[in-house]
This record gives C-alpha cells, structure tokens and sequence, in this order.
C-alpha cells in the first residue's frame, strides 16, 4: 500500500505510515473527556466501601479495564464482595454524571468527520466499556451520526481488552482486514488489543492526566504518538 508521510510534532519524529482502509477508535479517553467523571463516581463508592483512594490513584488503577475485572483487588480492599447490586449502582451513578457533564475530546469532532470521510464511511467505534455507556457517550458527544451500526462493546465478546477480539470485530464488520486498518488508543491495555488483532496502532497521549504516557504507549506498540487529536486527519492525508 501507499505510505503517507506524518510531519513531525512536539512528540513524534517525522514517520511514514501505509494508508488505511479502515479507521477503529476507542472511545473513553480518545473520542470523550469521560474518565474524571467516570473514576470520580468510581472513587466515592469505593471510599463508603471501605477503600481510599484519590481520584490519580482510582485513574491510575482502573483506566482501561472493566471494573468488573479487578473484582479480587477491591474485594481485598473492601472486604465485602463485589455484588450485582453494587455494579448496578455504580452504572447507574456513572450514567447519570455522564449524561450531565461529558463533553467531547477537543479536536475529536473533527477527527471522526475526517476519517469517515478519508474512509467512505469504514469507521468503527471499539471499546471495553458495556453498550449503553459507549452509545450514551456518543449520543452526548455528536458522534453517533458517524458510528450508527458500527459500534462495538469488549462487554459482548468472549474476551475484552486487552485481549484483540473486539477490533477483530468490528474489522470483520467492516469487511476490512485487521492489517489495514488503524486503530486510536489511549491506554497501554487497548494498543496491546490492536497490535494483537494485528492493526496498526496510533496512540493518543495528550498532556493531561488519566492518558498513559507516550513512552508506555510505543512500548506496547504504537506505531506513532500524538499529542492532540486535531494531528490524526495528516496523519489519514485527509487535512
């Protein structure tokens, strides 16, 4: 395939990447400014449980992965297990500041209006999170328009992230294959999903906290790393 060139940034050394057929993003922390709000009411549940934490440190731990998967860690913290009724309370908390609050990742409007139409529509949205929140999230944000029918919950396949089977997903829903397509990530666990579903990876990294840092994200293979989502359309040649 064709390669296209990426100017150098403030992060990243000038590269030359292949074109794509397909783009795959992530959606908490690349396409919406949800994880303070999020971990903020993750944070409180947990301190009348029984374990302080700052919201840094509830980031720190829980970004990226279910909660639901670190069920043993806040049990140990806790002492009490990790019901049913608990993770009903906290969806339902969480959905509601999401509702309220959430504002879109700047320059991601712009972002996703380009690819889809670099790609003739071959976009996906591809995220650990369950159904309801991702399509909420997108709903709130404008986003929904550019991802109707293409969205994809890690809560709906044998396995989430890190493990590839979502971006395998929504790959072989486009009829695209994983090697031609792009993945956007902002978390060590979802770059190690794309690079194992075997696409490229381009990590988001912006100066604020709750995103891991660039050096982690080219560790875990991210083929680049930006800074702002306003530099993904050069990086598609769709400037």
């Amino acid at each position: 395939m064709p390669s296209i060139a990426l100017p150098a940034t403030t992060d990243t050394p000038a590269v030359a990447l292949p074109s794509f057929d397909a783009v795959l993003f992530d959606c908490d922390g690349v396409l919406v400014d949800s994880e303070p709000i999020t971990h903020r009411v993750l944070r409180a549940m947990l301190e009348a449980s029984g374990w302080k934490l700052t919201l840094e440190e509830c980031m720190r731990i829980f970004i990226g992965k279910a909660v639901r998967s670190e069920a043993a860690r806040i049990e140990a913290h806790t002492g009490a297990p990790l019901t049913d009724a608990w993770m009903a309370e906290f969806y339902e908390r969480r959905n509601a500041a999401l509702a309220a609050e959430l504002e879109p990742i700047a320059g991601a409007l712009q972002a996703v209006e380009a690819a889809h139409r670099r790609m003739a529509g071959r976009i996906a949205c591809a995220s650990g999170a369950d159904r309801y929140k991702v399509e909420l999230q997108l709903a709130k944000a404008g986003l929904m328009p550019y991802f109707e029918g293409r969205v994809f919950s890690g809560h709906e396949m044998p396995r989430t992230k890190p493990a590839p089977d979502v971006y395998l997903a929504a790959a072989a829903a486009l009829g695209v294959p994983p090697g031609q397509c792009l993945v956007v990530e902002d978390t060590v666990t979802g770059v190690t999903a794309g690079v194992a579903a075997g696409a490229t990876v381009v990590g988001y990294s912006p100066m604020a906290w709750g995103h891991d840092p660039a050096e982690a994200l080219r560790a875990a293979g991210a083929a680049v790393v930006i800074g702002a989502m306003g530099e993904l359309p050069a990086l598609l040649g769709a400037a």
